[in-house]
């Protein structure tokens, strides 16, 4: 069963987001922040709406969210173990800026220094991903299930951003690919939820910061899918620091993906 609060989760992002973002796709103007990304007025809104109704939804909760100062969300993670939610108001803003239909919202909330609870929504195709550890994830609250068994790397799907990954690997990957074809589609969040619903077979990313990945970790994680850094840790950590991520949904599939990037080999079992 869909759990309550999930539920509750749900509608509170999709009311938001929807309230929100569809009035500014491709309408607002953007900025650069001092790491390069870009922030438009919908990521500033929406995080700030986001945090006005859990608080009122969660009291006592605390928020982590992209646009908040470093200082800000350390004190949040700080608090952890007693649950923070973390934010990104808007998942490929450099996509929603001129126009392409690929974005998201993606809320976590992190107890006990791991992922509880988790919702991507994506109001373009009104979509809304969601997990509760331990219990299931779900696609507009139908269960997602693992798929993909049995198929050979060679014929994979994979999502892969090349852009923040090391020269040799990306060589590696464009010269000798051991998959059948490759998209990047710029939204960590929705990458991590269309590989859970089955929508492609590998992801490959270098470098992605908490609230990139914890909704859909979680999301990937109670399909039964395996993800790992390529240095062979667990992808989630309750830390700001980035992580790398490679993932499949197959177990099987991850294993093979996983030996041709050369991770670890203790770190496969």
């Amino acid at each position: 069963m869909f759990p309550q609060t999930l539920q509750r989760l749900s509608r509170l992002v999709m009311e938001v987001a929807d309230r929100e973002l569809p009035p500014r796709f491709n309408r607002c103007d953007s900025e650069r922040k001092s790491d390069g990304s870009l922030v438009t007025e919908a990521d500033l809104v929406v995080q700030q709406q986001l945090a006005e109704a859990l608080l009122q939804a969660w009291p006592g909760s605390a928020l982590l969210g992209e646009e908040m100062r470093t200082q800000e969300q350390q004190q949040a993670l700080e608090r952890a173990g007693e649950g923070v939610w973390c934010i990104d108001p808007l998942d490929g803003t450099s996509n929603f800026a001129v126009g392409v239909p690929y974005y998201a919202v993606s809320v976590a909330l992190i107890r006990e220094h791991r992922p509880q609870l988790a919702v991507v929504y994506d109001p373009a195709r009104r979509e809304c991903f969601s997990a509760a550890h331990g219990q299931g994830a779900w696609l507009n609250a139908t269960p997602l299930r693992a798929s993909h068994a049995g198929t050979p790397l060679r014929d994979c799907m994979a999502m892969i951003d090349f852009k923040r990954l090391s020269a040799a690997l990306a060589g590696r990957l464009a010269a000798e690919p051991p998959y059948k074809s490759q998209r990047s589609f710029g939204a960590v969040a929705l990458d991590w939820c269309w590989l859970a619903a089955g929508r492609c077979h590998l992801y490959l990313h270098g470098r992605q910061k908490l609230w990139d990945y914890a909704a859909g970790w979680l999301i990937l994680h109670e399909c039964g899918g395996r993800a790992l850094t390529l240095n062979g840790e667990d992808v989630f950590i309750a830390s700001l620091e980035p992580r790398s991520a490679a993932a499949a949904l197959d177990p099987e599939l991850f294993a093979r993906w996983s030996e041709w990037l050369r991770i670890p080999t203790t770190s496969r079992r």
